[in-house]
């Protein structure tokens, strides 16, 4: 499955969560940490939704980019 993340920077660090699996989140001190923790978070939340006998949420986020101009 293809999950949409969502990175924030941080003051110190970087910040990952996923809009379609609440609770999912990561941290990293550089974007690749973070991308690489939220990678081991997704599957360790799926493993734990599968083995609680829950649904796995299907991916269902869009991500998109908009250009804005200011007036």
């Amino acid at each position: 499955m293809r999950y949409a993340i969502v990175v924030e920077k941080t003051e110190n660090n970087y910040s990952a969560y996923v809009p379609d699996l609440p609770g999912c989140v990561a941290t990293g001190h550089t974007l690749e940490e973070a991308e690489n923790e939220i990678r081991a978070a997704i599957a360790f939340h799926i493993r734990g939704l599968i083995e609680d006998g829950l649904p796995v949420p299907s991916p269902a986020s869009i991500v998109e980019y908009l250009e804005v101009t200011a007036a």
